[in-house]
Protein backbone atom coordinates (compact mmCIF):
# COMPACT_ATOMS: atom_id res chain seq x y z
CA UNK A 1 0.00 0.00 0.00
CA UNK A 2 1.10 3.45 -0.98
CA UNK A 3 2.29 6.11 2.13
CA UNK A 4 0.22 9.18 1.92
CA UNK A 5 3.56 10.82 1.53
CA UNK A 6 4.55 8.73 -1.71
CA UNK A 7 0.64 8.90 -2.90
CA UNK A 8 0.89 12.94 -2.81
CA UNK A 9 4.72 12.90 -4.38
CA UNK A 10 2.68 10.94 -7.65
CA UNK A 11 -0.19 13.26 -7.91
CA UNK A 12 2.07 15.93 -7.69
CA UNK A 13 3.96 14.63 -10.36
CA UNK A 14 1.13 13.75 -12.37
CA UNK A 15 0.33 17.54 -12.18
CA UNK A 16 3.22 18.40 -14.05
CA UNK A 17 2.01 18.33 -17.41
CA UNK A 18 3.78 19.65 -20.67
CA UNK A 19 3.13 21.97 -23.61
CA UNK A 20 4.77 22.22 -26.77
CA UNK A 21 4.13 25.53 -28.40
CA UNK A 22 5.34 24.99 -31.61
CA UNK A 23 8.58 23.36 -33.21
CA UNK A 24 11.91 23.26 -31.11
CA UNK A 25 15.40 25.40 -31.42
CA UNK A 26 18.08 23.45 -33.17
CA UNK A 27 19.80 21.66 -30.30
CA UNK A 28 23.26 22.90 -29.04
CA UNK A 29 21.59 26.52 -28.46
CA UNK A 30 20.71 28.87 -25.21
CA UNK A 31 17.23 28.48 -23.81
CA UNK A 32 15.80 30.65 -20.83
CA UNK A 33 13.40 29.20 -18.89
CA UNK A 34 11.06 31.47 -16.89
CA UNK A 35 8.32 31.18 -14.35
CA UNK A 36 4.50 32.89 -13.81
CA UNK A 37 2.75 30.88 -11.19
CA UNK A 38 3.19 27.34 -11.74
CA UNK A 39 3.86 27.72 -14.92
CA UNK A 40 7.74 27.21 -16.07
CA UNK A 41 8.00 28.68 -19.72
CA UNK A 42 10.61 28.40 -22.48
CA UNK A 43 12.44 30.65 -24.81
CA UNK A 44 14.98 30.00 -27.12
CA UNK A 45 17.78 32.60 -26.95
CA UNK A 46 19.31 34.05 -30.38
CA UNK A 47 22.93 35.46 -28.93
CA UNK A 48 23.98 37.62 -31.72
CA UNK A 49 20.38 38.89 -32.39
CA UNK A 50 19.84 39.25 -28.75
CA UNK A 51 16.24 38.05 -29.12
CA UNK A 52 14.40 35.67 -27.33
CA UNK A 53 11.11 33.67 -28.86
CA UNK A 54 8.98 31.56 -26.70
CA UNK A 55 8.70 27.68 -27.64
CA UNK A 56 6.82 25.92 -24.78
CA UNK A 57 5.82 25.00 -21.02
CA UNK A 58 5.23 22.95 -18.31
CA UNK A 59 2.53 23.41 -15.17
CA UNK A 60 4.00 22.16 -11.92
CA UNK A 61 1.55 21.01 -8.94
CA UNK A 62 2.32 24.45 -6.93
CA UNK A 63 4.07 28.04 -7.94
CA UNK A 64 7.33 27.87 -9.17
CA UNK A 65 10.07 29.58 -6.43
CA UNK A 66 13.37 28.40 -7.70
CA UNK A 67 15.12 25.92 -10.63
CA UNK A 68 18.68 24.20 -11.06
CA UNK A 69 20.16 22.48 -13.77
CA UNK A 70 21.85 19.00 -13.14
CA UNK A 71 25.72 19.50 -14.23
CA UNK A 72 24.83 17.30 -16.95
CA UNK A 73 22.13 20.00 -18.47
CA UNK A 74 19.67 16.70 -19.23
CA UNK A 75 18.04 17.50 -16.33
CA UNK A 76 16.04 20.19 -14.38
CA UNK A 77 15.18 20.75 -10.72
CA UNK A 78 12.06 22.77 -9.94
CA UNK A 79 11.02 23.57 -6.35
CA UNK A 80 7.31 24.59 -5.86
CA UNK A 81 5.15 26.16 -3.40
CA UNK A 82 1.54 28.10 -2.81
CA UNK A 83 -1.16 27.08 -0.24
CA UNK A 84 -1.86 24.11 -1.88
CA UNK A 85 1.61 22.41 -0.97
CA UNK A 86 5.50 22.32 -1.00
CA UNK A 87 7.31 20.36 -3.74
CA UNK A 88 10.48 19.20 -5.63
CA UNK A 89 10.26 17.81 -8.96
CA UNK A 90 12.91 16.83 -11.82
CA UNK A 91 12.24 17.23 -15.57
CA UNK A 92 14.69 15.82 -18.17
CA UNK A 93 15.61 18.56 -20.81
CA UNK A 94 15.88 17.31 -24.36
CA UNK A 95 18.90 18.56 -26.92
CA UNK A 96 16.51 21.46 -27.39
CA UNK A 97 15.27 22.45 -24.39
CA UNK A 98 11.92 21.02 -23.90
CA UNK A 99 10.94 19.56 -20.63
CA UNK A 100 9.57 16.41 -19.73
CA UNK A 101 8.89 14.64 -16.30
CA UNK A 102 11.26 12.47 -14.97
CA UNK A 103 10.36 10.21 -11.96
CA UNK A 104 8.33 11.48 -8.86
CA UNK A 105 8.26 14.00 -6.75
CA UNK A 106 9.19 14.64 -3.66
CA UNK A 107 6.75 16.36 -0.79
CA UNK A 108 8.11 18.85 0.99
CA UNK A 109 7.68 20.14 4.81
CA UNK A 110 7.57 24.02 4.32
CA UNK A 111 8.21 26.94 1.36
CA UNK A 112 11.54 25.91 -0.48
CA UNK A 113 12.67 29.31 -1.17
CA UNK A 114 16.06 28.12 -2.83
CA UNK A 115 17.38 25.05 -4.35
CA UNK A 116 20.88 24.00 -6.24
CA UNK A 117 22.78 21.09 -6.35
CA UNK A 118 26.46 19.96 -5.72
CA UNK A 119 29.12 20.34 -8.00
CA UNK A 120 28.52 16.68 -9.46
CA UNK A 121 24.66 16.92 -9.22
CA UNK A 122 24.31 14.23 -6.92
CA UNK A 123 22.75 15.77 -4.15
CA UNK A 124 20.05 18.93 -4.41
CA UNK A 125 20.21 21.44 -1.57
CA UNK A 126 17.22 23.54 -0.73
CA UNK A 127 16.77 25.84 1.15
CA UNK A 128 13.42 27.05 3.10
CA UNK A 129 12.85 30.32 4.39
CA UNK A 130 10.01 29.85 7.35
CA UNK A 131 10.90 28.28 9.26
CA UNK A 132 14.67 29.01 8.13
CA UNK A 133 16.11 25.12 7.45
CA UNK A 134 18.79 23.31 4.83
CA UNK A 135 17.25 20.01 3.22
CA UNK A 136 19.48 17.83 1.42
CA UNK A 137 18.17 15.04 -0.83
CA UNK A 138 19.90 12.35 -2.89
CA UNK A 139 19.60 12.57 -6.54
CA UNK A 140 20.32 8.82 -8.48
CA UNK A 141 22.43 8.35 -11.24
CA UNK A 142 19.85 8.50 -13.58
CA UNK A 143 18.88 12.18 -12.44
CA UNK A 144 15.86 10.78 -10.50
CA UNK A 145 15.11 12.25 -6.84
CA UNK A 146 15.70 10.16 -4.12
CA UNK A 147 15.51 10.04 -0.30
CA UNK A 148 16.67 13.20 2.25
CA UNK A 149 19.72 13.02 3.81
CA UNK A 150 19.65 12.43 7.34
CA UNK A 151 22.11 14.89 9.00
CA UNK A 152 24.37 13.48 12.10
CA UNK A 153 23.96 16.61 13.72
CA UNK A 154 21.25 19.46 13.95
CA UNK A 155 21.63 22.69 11.38
CA UNK A 156 21.41 26.14 13.21
CA UNK A 157 19.72 27.71 9.73
CA UNK A 158 19.97 31.12 10.97
CA UNK A 159 16.71 33.54 10.56
CA UNK A 160 15.35 33.38 6.97
CA UNK A 161 17.58 31.46 5.02
CA UNK A 162 17.32 32.39 1.12
CA UNK A 163 20.16 30.74 -1.14
CA UNK A 164 22.27 27.78 -0.53
CA UNK A 165 25.54 27.26 -2.78
CA UNK A 166 27.99 24.90 -2.85
CA UNK A 167 31.94 26.02 -3.31
CA UNK A 168 33.25 24.76 -6.54
CA UNK A 169 35.70 22.37 -4.63
CA UNK A 170 32.68 20.86 -3.36
CA UNK A 171 33.92 20.69 0.06
CA UNK A 172 32.05 23.75 1.44
CA UNK A 173 28.14 24.73 1.91
CA UNK A 174 26.96 28.21 2.27
CA UNK A 175 23.56 28.85 3.58
CA UNK A 176 22.72 32.27 3.36
CA UNK A 177 20.83 33.86 6.10
CA UNK A 178 19.40 37.06 5.68
CA UNK A 179 17.38 38.37 8.91
CA UNK A 180 14.99 40.71 8.74
CA UNK A 181 15.18 44.69 9.47
CA UNK A 182 13.00 45.84 12.80
CA UNK A 183 9.54 46.34 11.82
CA UNK A 184 6.33 47.40 13.88
CA UNK A 185 8.07 47.06 17.41
CA UNK A 186 9.84 44.21 16.47
CA UNK A 187 13.63 44.46 16.81
CA UNK A 188 16.02 43.52 13.90
CA UNK A 189 17.06 39.69 13.16
CA UNK A 190 20.33 39.36 12.78
CA UNK A 191 21.77 38.02 9.47
CA UNK A 192 24.56 35.38 8.71
CA UNK A 193 26.26 33.15 6.51
CA UNK A 194 26.30 29.76 7.50
CA UNK A 195 29.12 27.48 6.32
CA UNK A 196 29.38 24.05 6.54
CA UNK A 197 32.10 21.12 5.32
CA UNK A 198 30.58 19.12 2.94
CA UNK A 199 31.36 15.39 1.63
CA UNK A 200 28.59 13.67 0.17
CA UNK A 201 25.37 15.12 1.25
CA UNK A 202 26.76 15.18 4.49
CA UNK A 203 26.96 18.94 6.41
CA UNK A 204 29.69 19.30 9.76
CA UNK A 205 31.64 22.00 11.32
CA UNK A 206 29.30 24.64 10.95
CA UNK A 207 30.62 28.10 10.99
CA UNK A 208 28.41 31.47 11.55
CA UNK A 209 29.77 34.69 9.68
CA UNK A 210 28.23 37.79 11.63
CA UNK A 211 29.92 40.77 11.38
CA UNK A 212 28.67 42.66 14.27
CA UNK A 213 27.07 39.70 15.78
CA UNK A 214 24.72 39.64 12.16
CA UNK A 215 22.96 43.13 13.12
CA UNK A 216 23.44 45.63 10.17
CA UNK A 217 24.61 42.67 8.00
CA UNK A 218 21.64 41.17 5.88
CA UNK A 219 22.69 39.05 3.01
CA UNK A 220 20.48 38.01 0.24
CA UNK A 221 22.37 36.05 -2.57
CA UNK A 222 26.15 34.95 -2.95
CA UNK A 223 28.28 34.22 -6.07
CA UNK A 224 31.52 32.33 -6.44
CA UNK A 225 34.48 33.50 -8.66
CA UNK A 226 35.16 31.11 -11.16
CA UNK A 227 39.13 30.83 -10.77
CA UNK A 228 39.88 32.88 -7.60
CA UNK A 229 39.28 32.11 -3.51
CA UNK A 230 36.58 34.68 -3.55
CA UNK A 231 32.94 35.10 -3.05
CA UNK A 232 30.45 38.01 -3.86
CA UNK A 233 27.85 38.57 -1.67
CA UNK A 234 24.72 40.83 -1.78
CA UNK A 235 23.33 42.20 0.83
CA UNK A 236 19.91 42.94 0.32
CA UNK A 237 19.17 45.10 3.80
CA UNK A 238 22.19 47.40 3.19
CA UNK A 239 22.53 47.82 -0.80
CA UNK A 240 25.64 47.24 -1.10
CA UNK A 241 28.09 43.72 -2.10
CA UNK A 242 30.74 42.55 0.03
CA UNK A 243 33.71 40.34 -0.94
CA UNK A 244 34.58 37.59 1.39
CA UNK A 245 37.73 36.06 1.17
CA UNK A 246 38.02 32.44 1.23
CA UNK A 247 40.67 30.10 3.34
CA UNK A 248 40.82 26.63 2.29
CA UNK A 249 37.11 25.57 2.90
CA UNK A 250 36.44 29.16 5.30
CA UNK A 251 35.44 32.19 4.83
CA UNK A 252 37.24 34.85 6.25
CA UNK A 253 35.36 36.57 9.49
CA UNK A 254 35.61 39.75 7.82
CA UNK A 255 34.82 41.04 3.81
CA UNK A 256 37.69 42.71 2.47
CA UNK A 257 35.64 45.12 0.50
CA UNK A 258 32.20 46.39 0.64
CA UNK A 259 30.37 49.05 -2.25
CA UNK A 260 27.60 50.31 -2.45
CA UNK A 261 25.16 48.96 -5.25
CA UNK A 262 23.10 52.13 -5.64
CA UNK A 263 23.78 55.42 -7.18
CA UNK A 264 22.53 57.70 -4.38
CA UNK A 265 24.00 55.10 -1.40
CA UNK A 266 21.39 55.57 1.38
CA UNK A 267 18.15 55.77 -0.86
CA UNK A 268 15.00 54.15 0.90
CA UNK A 269 12.97 51.31 -0.34
CA UNK A 270 15.45 49.84 -1.96
CA UNK A 271 16.74 46.79 -1.62
CA UNK A 272 19.65 44.61 -3.22
CA UNK A 273 19.28 41.55 -4.99
CA UNK A 274 20.39 38.86 -6.98
CA UNK A 275 24.31 38.62 -8.15
CA UNK A 276 26.22 36.96 -10.43
CA UNK A 277 29.57 36.79 -11.87
CA UNK A 278 30.85 37.13 -15.62
CA UNK A 279 32.01 34.05 -16.83
CA UNK A 280 35.13 35.45 -17.03
CA UNK A 281 35.36 36.34 -13.64
CA UNK A 282 36.28 40.26 -14.41
CA UNK A 283 33.01 41.97 -13.98
CA UNK A 284 30.22 41.42 -10.83
CA UNK A 285 26.18 42.30 -11.58
CA UNK A 286 24.36 43.31 -8.80
CA UNK A 287 20.58 44.32 -9.34
CA UNK A 288 18.94 47.27 -7.36
CA UNK A 289 15.34 46.71 -6.82
CA UNK A 290 12.47 49.46 -6.00
CA UNK A 291 10.79 47.77 -2.80
CA UNK A 292 7.38 47.65 -3.83
CA UNK A 293 6.01 45.39 -1.63
CA UNK A 294 4.09 47.60 0.40
CA UNK A 295 1.93 48.91 -3.20
CA UNK A 296 -1.96 49.37 -2.40
CA UNK A 297 -3.79 47.41 -5.09
CA UNK A 298 -5.22 49.74 -7.48
CA UNK A 299 -3.34 52.67 -6.63
CA UNK A 300 -0.08 54.03 -8.68
CA UNK A 301 2.71 53.75 -7.17
CA UNK A 302 4.63 57.87 -6.63
CA UNK A 303 8.05 57.02 -8.03
CA UNK A 304 9.22 54.14 -9.26
CA UNK A 305 13.28 54.33 -7.49
CA UNK A 306 16.23 52.79 -8.43
CA UNK A 307 15.87 49.24 -10.84
CA UNK A 308 18.91 48.71 -12.35
CA UNK A 309 22.09 46.78 -12.60
CA UNK A 310 25.07 47.46 -10.64
CA UNK A 311 28.16 47.09 -12.90
CA UNK A 312 31.34 46.20 -10.96
CA UNK A 313 34.73 45.37 -12.78
CA UNK A 314 36.92 42.80 -10.70
CA UNK A 315 40.70 43.62 -9.53
CA UNK A 316 42.29 40.74 -10.79
CA UNK A 317 45.15 40.40 -8.14
CA UNK A 318 43.29 41.57 -4.71
CA UNK A 319 39.53 40.68 -6.13
CA UNK A 320 38.21 44.22 -4.95
CA UNK A 321 34.92 45.63 -7.21
CA UNK A 322 34.77 48.80 -8.79
CA UNK A 323 31.06 50.28 -9.47
CA UNK A 324 31.49 51.39 -13.24
CA UNK A 325 28.40 51.49 -14.69
CA UNK A 326 24.71 51.54 -13.20
CA UNK A 327 22.01 51.03 -15.99
CA UNK A 328 17.83 51.42 -15.18
CA UNK A 329 16.42 47.70 -16.31
CA UNK A 330 13.10 49.23 -17.82
CA UNK A 331 10.99 47.80 -14.96
CA UNK A 332 10.08 47.44 -11.34
CA UNK A 333 11.62 44.88 -9.18
CA UNK A 334 14.08 42.78 -10.78
CA UNK A 335 13.69 39.90 -8.82
CA UNK A 336 16.37 37.63 -10.73
CA UNK A 337 18.86 38.13 -13.84
CA UNK A 338 20.57 35.69 -15.57
CA UNK A 339 23.55 35.91 -17.83
CA UNK A 340 23.70 33.45 -20.83
CA UNK A 341 26.50 30.67 -20.90
CA UNK A 342 28.94 32.47 -23.65
CA UNK A 343 28.91 35.80 -21.39
CA UNK A 344 27.42 37.52 -24.05
CA UNK A 345 23.91 38.99 -23.03
CA UNK A 346 22.19 39.21 -19.59
CA UNK A 347 18.51 39.08 -19.32
CA UNK A 348 16.55 40.71 -16.13
CA UNK A 349 13.01 39.92 -15.25
CA UNK A 350 10.35 42.29 -14.30
CA UNK A 351 8.41 40.38 -11.31
CA UNK A 352 4.99 42.00 -11.93
CA UNK A 353 3.19 45.01 -13.76
CA UNK A 354 2.76 48.30 -11.64
CA UNK A 355 1.47 51.81 -12.55
CA UNK A 356 3.14 54.86 -11.68
CA UNK A 357 2.45 58.23 -11.70
CA UNK A 358 4.15 60.90 -13.91
CA UNK A 359 2.86 64.60 -13.08
CA UNK A 360 -0.88 64.03 -13.68
CA UNK A 361 -0.58 61.03 -15.80
CA UNK A 362 -0.58 57.34 -14.60
CA UNK A 363 2.14 54.64 -16.86
CA UNK A 364 1.80 51.11 -16.62
CA UNK A 365 5.00 49.62 -16.48
CA UNK A 366 4.80 46.08 -17.79
CA UNK A 367 6.04 42.92 -16.21
CA UNK A 368 8.77 41.12 -19.03
CA UNK A 369 12.37 40.80 -19.86
CA UNK A 370 14.79 43.27 -20.59
CA UNK A 371 17.69 41.83 -22.61
CA UNK A 372 21.18 43.51 -22.62
CA UNK A 373 24.34 42.56 -24.57
CA UNK A 374 27.92 42.47 -22.51
CA UNK A 375 30.32 44.27 -23.93
CA UNK A 376 34.23 43.49 -23.89
CA UNK A 377 34.87 45.87 -21.42
CA UNK A 378 31.53 44.13 -18.90
CA UNK A 379 29.32 46.97 -19.41
CA UNK A 380 26.14 46.66 -20.74
CA UNK A 381 23.69 47.93 -23.34
CA UNK A 382 20.24 48.02 -23.79
CA UNK A 383 18.90 46.11 -26.79
CA UNK A 384 14.57 45.47 -26.12
CA UNK A 385 12.26 45.06 -23.47
CA UNK A 386 9.41 42.40 -24.11
CA UNK A 387 6.36 42.87 -21.66
CA UNK A 388 4.80 40.11 -20.43
CA UNK A 389 1.14 39.37 -19.31
CA UNK A 390 1.19 37.69 -15.71
CA UNK A 391 -2.28 38.86 -14.51
CA UNK A 392 -2.38 38.33 -10.63
CA UNK A 393 0.79 36.63 -11.19
CA UNK A 394 4.48 37.08 -10.73
CA UNK A 395 7.38 36.63 -13.18
CA UNK A 396 9.11 34.83 -10.19
CA UNK A 397 12.42 33.47 -11.46
CA UNK A 398 14.24 33.23 -14.16
CA UNK A 399 17.44 31.55 -15.59
CA UNK A 400 19.24 30.07 -18.55
CA UNK A 401 20.47 26.78 -20.04
CA UNK A 402 22.91 25.39 -22.32
CA UNK A 403 21.10 21.90 -23.09
CA UNK A 404 23.57 18.96 -23.47
CA UNK A 405 23.23 17.86 -27.19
Amino acid sequence: MLSRRTFLSLLGTAAVAPRMLRAQTKPGGVVLYASVGRTLFQYDVEAAGAALTKRGEVTLPASVQYVWPHASRRFLYVASSDAGGHHLNAFRIDASGALTPHGPGIILPSRPIHCCTDIPSEHVLVAFNIPSALRIYAIKPDGTLGAEVEQKTPVDAGIYAHQVRVAPNNRMVILVTRGNDAAAGHPEDPGALKVFRYERGMLAGEVSIAPRGGFGFGPRHLDFHPTKPWVYVSRERENVVSLFRMEGDQLQPEPAFTKSTLTVPGATRQLAGTIHIHPSGRFVYAVNRFDSSGTQPGKPLAAMGENSVAVFAVDQATGEPTAIQHIETGGIHDRTFHIDPSGRLLVTAHVRTLSVTEGAAVRTVSAGFSVFRIGGDGRLEFVRKYDLEVGNEQLFWMGMVSPAA
